[in-house]
């Protein structure tokens, strides 16, 4: 029985902090929103402007979520076969559904209610160690035509107009474990997705205002693969991770 199945009668379950080991719910702080430059720019000028406030009915914005074989704020790393087995499994099972919503701040449990929802995830894919992507804010036909807050995604959306930088963070049920001295996620981790938050834990993990903006957060495979690793600890790291 997975840990998901065994969990879904109770409302929480036990997170596990930074720099501890257990069996619980992992929340990492990963990543940041910004938004379109251009659309935020062309919103803000008709303001300016007396025009009509008109929100696009696709709020898309473009996101760095995780990373592998990277130590986050909390002190752990992601083995690279482990998150990107959950990644596939999140992308064939919640994104090819429609159903990869995600909820303005993190929940403690391991489900959305309806009134949770602030956006839609609507791509994945991996640049080298990093998952990135786009995602939708759920809107309210009341923000879009008049800017009124309703919703989560309505006030991301309107934090976003501000210019504040805003994190993605995914959250997961699974152990964590100590190998060589470095605390690792078990092959028992299961995906639940990615919410929205003020702070990221990944370093180098965000949302932007488009993919050209993200690339200085996206390491590079070439310059990844040519770094030799002196350590006897860092070699059985690497192992470890890959």
């Amino acid at each position: 029985m997975n840990i998901l199945s065994k969990h879904k009668d109770l409302e929480q379950l036990t997170e596990i902090k930074a720099n501890q080991k257990g069996t619980g719910l992992l929340i990492e702080h990963d990543g940041h929103i910004i938004g379109n430059k251009n659309t935020i720019q062309q919103i803000k000028e008709d303001i300016d402007n007396g025009h009509k406030f008109v929100i696009p009915d696709n709020f898309i914005v473009s996101a760095v979520f995780q990373k592998y074989g990277i130590k986050n704020a909390n002190g752990r790393i992601y083995p690279e076969n482990i998150l990107r087995r959950e990644v596939q499994k999140y992308l064939e099972n919640q994104v090819a559904n429609n159903t990869s919503v995600g909820a303005l701040d993190h929940p403690s449990y391991t489900s959305l209610s309806g009134h949770d929802v602030s956006h839609r995830i609507l791509d994945l894919r991996w640049e080298g160690h990093t998952l990135v992507g786009e995602m939708k804010l759920h809107l309210s036909p009341g923000y879009k035509h008049y800017g009124v807050c309703s919703t989560s995604g309505d006030l991301v959306a309107n934090m976003i107009l501000d210019g504040i930088k805003i994190g993605v963070s995914s959250r997961a049920v699974g152990s964590v474990e100590e190998r060589y001295g470095t605390l690792m996620v078990g092959d028992d981790l299961e995906l639940i997705g990615w919410d929205v938050v003020l702070e990221p834990s990944t370093p180098g993990s965000w949302i932007g205002r488009g993919m050209e903006e993200l690339q200085q957060y996206v390491e590079s495979n070439t310059s990844n693969s040519q770094k030799t690793l002196v350590s006897e600890k860092l070699q059985k790291i690497k192992k470890l991770i890959q």
